[in-house]
């Protein structure tokens, strides 16, 4: 461990004369790396120093201990039973602080929501999950940016794709993949009973050009005619673009904007994401895509997380945790959700050594 914390501060301390370089000040690509390094190294290198200012409080307060009078020993062992006390906390943070960062850490997502099973029902779900996400993202002060939009005939969402932009969004929003179950009494149902609908929701790191590389040739690009609902010019001139990757067969198409070129943008931002993530899928030697991992085929029985209306309550069934403030949920207050399936996290990877 000694080693180890040793290695992490001459780390930092290269990384910060790095960023003094003139070299790397030049060169966006490298600054903007080495930078996120510094930063995350820099609340682990706090409490390292922290810890050895401890420790050398306790080594103190012992050999002071030695010498002390009847009188000053009180103070000297309270202040040694502080000092132990902070030792102890320090150490169990600096373990946490040094647990693997997810590589995607610090990008801002993309999420895709679609109604699944329960026909409007699950339309109308599909909305209610984007507005708590965006009221979500609100409370957090990370920006929302609606790239494409397909709503239902009674106001739901039969599809959104949309980007949350903020440092820790993707720390946060990336346990919300899967399906997600509703049981309440839909507002087309006359008789008064329970329905139980799902809808699905995909999340996405967005990807930097420079992580994935494509080639123009790989792509086949479609424009046509906006259809549903949209402004002056929007339905009336070939702006909507499809983009298929030909090698993986992914395609994005993008309506929502009134310049072919805008649209063309949003899909390639939403394709990069999709094949950033397969490339991690292939690093990290998954067999199944995580589109699939993530939503399967959008039915009840595969459920990540349960919100039922008539209980007032919301479980996430992955972890076993239930929560009696739905309408809070609903309205953006996911903090209790999320801390406990972080919570989770980092307890798996310190009862797995993951370090």
């Amino acid at each position: 461990m000694i080693d180890r914390l040793a290695a992490v501060e001459d780390e930092y301390l290269t990384v910060e004369a790095e960023l003094s370089d003139p070299a790397i000040l030049t060169d966006s690509a490298l600054l903007r790396q080495k930078s996120k390094r510094y930063k995350e190294l820099t609340p682990i290198v706090t409490h390292i120093r922290s810890l050895r200012a401890a420790t050398e409080d306790v080594a103190a307060a012992r050999e002071l201990l030695t010498y002390a009078s009847a009188d000053e020993r009180d103070g000297l062992r309270a202040d040694l039973a502080r000092s132990e006390v902070d030792i102890a906390r320090l150490e169990e943070e600096i373990r946490l602080l040094l647990l693997p960062r997810d590589p995607n850490d610090g990008k801002a997502v993309i999420m895709e929501i679609r109604g699944a099973e329960g026909g409007e029902e699950a339309n109308l779900f599909a909305r209610d999950l984007f507005e708590m996400y965006s009221g979500y993202a609100a409370q957090m002060g990370w920006s929302v940016d609606a790239l494409s939009t397909d709503v239902s005939d009674l106001g739901g969402l039969n599809q959104i794709t949309f980007m949350i932009k903020g440092d820790t969004a993707w720390s946060h929003l990336k346990y919300e993949g899967g399906t997600h179950r509703v049981q309440r009494v839909p507002v087309t149902e006359s008789q008064g009973r329970i329905h139980t609908s799902s809808a699905t929701v995909l999340v996405l790191a967005e990807a930097e050009e420079v992580e994935v590389e494509i080639d123009e040739k790989d792509l086949q690009i479609d424009v046509y005619r906006a259809s549903g609902p949209g402004g002056q010019g929007v339905n009336t001139t070939d702006s909507a673009v499809r983009i298929t990757h030909k090698p993986t067969g992914i395609a994005v198409a993008m309506q929502d904007e009134r310049s072919q070129l805008q649209n063309r943008a949003r899909a390639m931002t939403v394709l990069r994401a999709r094949l950033l993530q397969a490339a991690q899928q292939e690093a990290d030697a998954r067999a199944s895509a995580e589109r699939k991992s993530q939503v399967g085929t959008g039915g009840r029985g595969e459920k990540i997380r349960t919100y039922n209306f008539k209980e007032n309550r919301v479980t996430d069934h992955r972890i076993g945790f239930t929560i009696y403030r739905l309408q809070e949920v609903l309205a953006g207050n996911l903090t209790d959700v999320v801390e406990a399936l972080a919570a989770e996290e980092r307890a798996r990877q310190l009862a797995t050594g993951d370090d």
